[in-house]
């Protein structure tokens, strides 16, 4: 995949808790919680935890779901030991290539979204009380937008001693167009909007700087994370 990727603490925030991994094959965000030191400390130990557990190995579920286990025990125990950092916890979302597939591993509200033949997939569930709302048609996509509790979420990396991620297992192919993002990008840019210039930008790069200046000219109340990745090649095709 060619690769592109953005980062910014946003017009609100006074620090940036997102931390970016991109390495080897692995593409993704972390977005983390639980005050300015324990959020960008959950989402940085998690990167770093996983970058150590999948470099140099080809994509595989159980490889991933350990990496995973490794990266939530490692922040949770942090947390446990140092009051400082008590409550940390942060998001996951990654994608993991070989030459025809992709695995999609994920805990927590960012999100991997696809755009194939003009068409914008959300490959990703948060995992956020709206989200469950919305999926059991207890609210509407209107009522998500200022629901009180639209940033709750349900799951998280570090948060209790053991988590379950969701892996998707995605076929690759030629000039699919990837997109993993904080929700600091989506909750300011509709995916309309994504989809429009992810589809309608010269280049990816050009694509990348036209989203972050739409999150920050809608407010930007969020820190801003997200990689773009495009499938230049696929095995065998």
């Amino acid at each position: 995949m060619r690769v592109c990727q953005r980062t910014h603490q946003g017009r609100v925030r006074s620090s940036n808790q997102d931390c970016l991994l991109v390495d080897d094959c692995v593409y993704g965000v972390a977005d983390g919680m639980g005050g300015h030191q324990g959020g960008e400390t959950a989402s940085r130990v998690a990167v770093q935890v996983l970058k150590n557990a999948l470099r140099g190995k080809l994509p595989d579920r159980r490889v991933l779901e350990v990496g995973m286990e490794a990266a939530n025990r490692r922040v949770y125990d942090m947390a446990r030991h140092d009051s400082s950092l008590s409550g940390m916890g942060t998001t996951v979302t990654l994608l993991w290539e070989d030459g025809k597939r992709v695995l999609v591993g994920h805990v927590g509200d960012s999100r991997a979204y696809r755009l194939r033949g003009g068409e914008l997939k959300q490959i990703t569930q948060d995992h956020s009380i709206v989200a469950e709302l919305l999926r059991n048609n207890v609210i509407t996509a209107e009522m998500a937008r200022n629901h009180p509790y639209r940033n709750v979420i349900t799951r998280a990396v570090g948060v209790d001693p053991v988590v379950t991620p969701d892996v998707i297992d995605e076929d690759k192919q030629p000039d699919d167009v990837w997109l993993v993002c904080s929700d600091g990008l989506y909750n300011m840019v509709s995916d309309d909007v994504i989809r429009d210039t992810l589809a309608g930008s010269e280049t990816d790069e050009q694509a990348a700087d036209s989203l972050l200046s739409l999150a920050l000219e809608n407010g930007g109340s969020d820190n801003i994370t997200f990689v773009i990745c495009r499938v230049t090649e696929v095995d065998g095709q």
